[in-house]
């Protein structure tokens, strides 16, 4: 077979089994066969096209931020996923209204590089990264997926989202924002909210849950073992001169929410 004939023939072939709307790294494309050679003259010849440095797209083709979180974790295998509130608009619990830039929460472990072509700029979007061991590393089952037509990706399951979103709150999201979007949560799987909740390594996290959950009065809380969860002592200031919860020892806003008696 001609040279130029077997490249074509590469081409079609990585063409076929890429994913439409997803990046390819470099190191990726590397261990299938495909060379810096070979991939620079693919991207001169119109098949493919660069995504900043050390990553691909197919000439044309429209990328949004899953298809660069689909090369993140299924290519580099780096321990990152869409969490929180970006989780829940993904299930459908809070309504994405677009307002000047969408805002991306992702979450990783402590120490977790991303690369250099991983950008909100590239992307159309402003990422917020939160580096944290909220959990423990091996607590795989509480991820969910999420699908597009060609591709899916690791997301937090609702359960998860909710506590990865009181993380920030109130630097990142305020207090009322986190409390309108668990009015929503009425279908938590009591079994994995108790999981977590025995997992999560922050105290405030677990208080703050808890203290929405109730005001919110969502059923799946009777099926709860609260006993079993280590809810910390002393008092916790979630927000500056609120208002003191007696039951979960947090100090939040004053408006809107009624006296909690002893």
């Amino acid at each position: 077979m001609a040279m130029s004939q077997q490249i074509k023939t590469k081409i079609n072939r990585l063409i076929s089994q890429w994913p439409r709307g997803t990046v390819s790294t470099a190191s990726y494309l590397n261990t299938l066969g495909f060379g810096h050679d070979l991939l620079v003259r693919y991207k001169k010849s119109g098949w493919l096209q660069s995504f900043g440095r050390g990553a691909y797209i197919l000439y044309g083709d429209r990328v949004e931020w899953p298809g660069a979180i689909y090369a993140l974790q299924n290519q580099l295998h780096l321990n990152v996923h869409p969490g929180g509130k970006t989780a829940l608009e993904l299930k459908g619990y809070a309504h994405y209204l677009p307002s000047g830039k969408r805002k991306v929460f992702l979450y990783g472990t402590q120490g977790q590089v991303l690369p250099n072509w991983f950008k909100g700029e590239r992307l159309g979007i402003d990422i917020v990264i939160t580096r944290t061991n909220l959990f423990p590393a091996e607590s795989q089952e509480s991820f969910s997926e999420f699908r597009e037509k060609d591709f899916s990706i690791r997301i937090s399951s609702p359960e998860r989202a909710a506590m990865e979103m009181l993380h920030l709150v109130p630097r990142k999201i305020s207090f009322e924002e986190a409390f309108l979007l668990m009015e929503n949560l009425v279908s938590l799987r009591p079994n994995m909210v108790q999981r977590l909740l025995t997992m999560c390594r922050s105290i405030k996290v677990k208080r703050l849950f808890m203290y929405m959950a109730e005001k919110q009065g969502h059923s799946w809380i009777s099926d709860l073992d609260l006993s079993r969860i280590d809810f910390g002592k002393g008092k916790r200031m979630i927000v500056p001169n609120g208002k003191y919860d007696r039951k979960y020892l947090i100090t939040i806003p004053r408006d809107n929410y009624e006296e909690v008696s002893a």
